[in-house]
């Protein structure tokens, strides 16, 4: 048994930022296995903003990796809460979700985080299950067990209060509520980032008002993005989504900077902690860090996808980039007819969608990182007259095939779309 709680210990631990002590969670462990039941662990998710990416992941692996050792998740959809909308790190009151947004952005939540978490091994709840039957005389019950002065010790309170902006009584319920989460499961952990601290400390002072023993806490770090240095976002194109193509996911895994290895496979891997230290030294053996991010690359993959379609992405990374061809599914990309060269490779470029604007694809240009058939095009005149078939290489790896898109197809298109709108506006 004690052999059991030290592997438990060992791989919760694992690439945590903060954590309960570890006495009290060797205890919580232990009194677990006593009543014969798997930990309740907690995850609340804000139904606000469904599309995740291995960032937001970081708590959900480490839920999968607890559930390996026969524990059970409780994920609570805080569709009630998502109604106030959580009102951390934010600078003004949140708008409020309604009704169908919620649901809407619940299942797509759901749908997600099977990805990850094992479905036998995982409870989905609904927090308007309890606080929707609340009465009033529960809510003051509940507001009655924290004071005015802790609510403000919330870094986000506490500058909008010092410096004048409005903030709305409802607000000060969200921690209170997402606290009282913990009590009607009777939650055993709760996880949560580190810009969680406050609400998931919050469940633990609660429960005990309600007579129960609180719950453990395990904090994940934010994971910085493939840019090693920003958070992983969406908005700022660094981010790497659970739902990307698997050569899509692999590539952007080959671009951390390698002293983000580590990190990644103790954040963005299920691998054990054991097996994390053996690459630790690898790396200070002075192995290539290439290598191991190769391995790195195709583990993550293989979470989100299989192991044949981390191969194949291997496999095509291995043609693109170390041997410098151009793959057999590498994306068309279309210039039209009667272009002139240059203004119909930058707009065959840009239609790609990987590049933010035709100025941008110019950029890259001039700066010799565009190669047509092998040859630089650094200057205007450097382009040939681009035809079917051409193998267009942009940087290291990033290779595209050429067609045509004759200009008389295009007008066909703009006409037909011409008479549509005319005859809209003659009706």
């Amino acid at each position: 048994m004690t052999d059991i709680i030290d592997n438990t210990i060992k791989v919760m631990l694992k690439g945590a930022a903060e954590h309960t002590d570890v006495s009290e969670i060797r205890a919580k462990l232990e009194s677990v296995a006593k009543e014969k039941r798997p930990l309740r662990v907690k995850l609340g998710l804000d139904p606000s903003a469904p599309d995740i990416h291995i960032g937001h992941a970081v708590v959900l692996r480490k839920i999968k990796q607890l559930q390996d050792l026969g524990h059970e998740a409780i994920i609570i959809i805080g569709d009630f809460t998502g109604m106030i909308g959580d009102p951390t790190g934010k600078s003004k009151t949140r708008k409020q979700l309604t009704p169908e947004q919620v649901k809407q952005n619940a299942e797509t939540y759901k749908t997600q985080i099977f990805k990850i978490l094992d479905p036998k091994k995982t409870t989905v709840r609904f927090n308007s299950e309890w606080l929707g039957k609340m009465t009033f005389k529960d809510v003051i019950d509940l507001s009655a067990k924290t004071t005015v002065a802790r609510i403000l010790e919330r870094d986000d309170f506490n500058k909008r209060y010092t410096t004048g902006q409005p903030i709305s009584v409802h607000e000060f319920f969200y921690p209170l509520m997402q606290a009282y989460d913990s009590v009607a499961i009777k939650a055993d952990l709760e996880l949560g980032g580190t810009d969680q601290t406050f609400n998931i400390l919050m469940g633990r002072n609660i429960q005990k008002d309600y007579g129960q023993e609180p719950q453990i806490t395990l904090f994940m770090p934010i994971l910085e993005g493939i840019d090693g240095v920003e958070k992983m976002s969406k908005s700022l194109g660094n981010y790497i989504g659970v739902n990307e193509a698997p050569y899509t996911m692999y590539e952007k895994v080959m671009k951390i900077p390698d002293n983000m290895i580590i990190k990644y496979y103790e954040l963005a891997t299920d691998l054990h902690p054991d097996a994390v230290n053996v690459i630790k030294q690898r790396l200070q053996n002075g192995e290539n860090p290439r290598d191991i991010k190769m391995e790195l690359a195709k583990e993550i993959t293989t979470l989100y996808h299989s192991a044949a379609d981390a191969l194949k992405a291997e496999e095509r990374f291995k043609t693109a980039y170390q041997q410098q061809r151009a793959p057999d599914d590498a994306q068309i990309i279309s210039y039209y007819e009667g272009d002139d060269a240059f203004i119909a490779l930058v707009r065959a470029i840009s239609s790609s969608g990987k590049y933010k604007s035709n100025g941008e694809v110019r950029r890259l240009m001039l700066q010799g990182a565009v190669k047509v058939n092998g040859l630089k095009t650094q200057k205007q005149e450097d382009v040939p007259e681009i035809k079917d078939g051409d193998i267009v290489q942009v940087g290291k790896g990033q290779f595209f095939r050429i067609a045509k898109k004759k200009v008389s197809e295009v007008m066909q298109v703009e006409n037909a779309l011409t008479k549509i709108v005319q005859n809209v506006h003659t009706k």
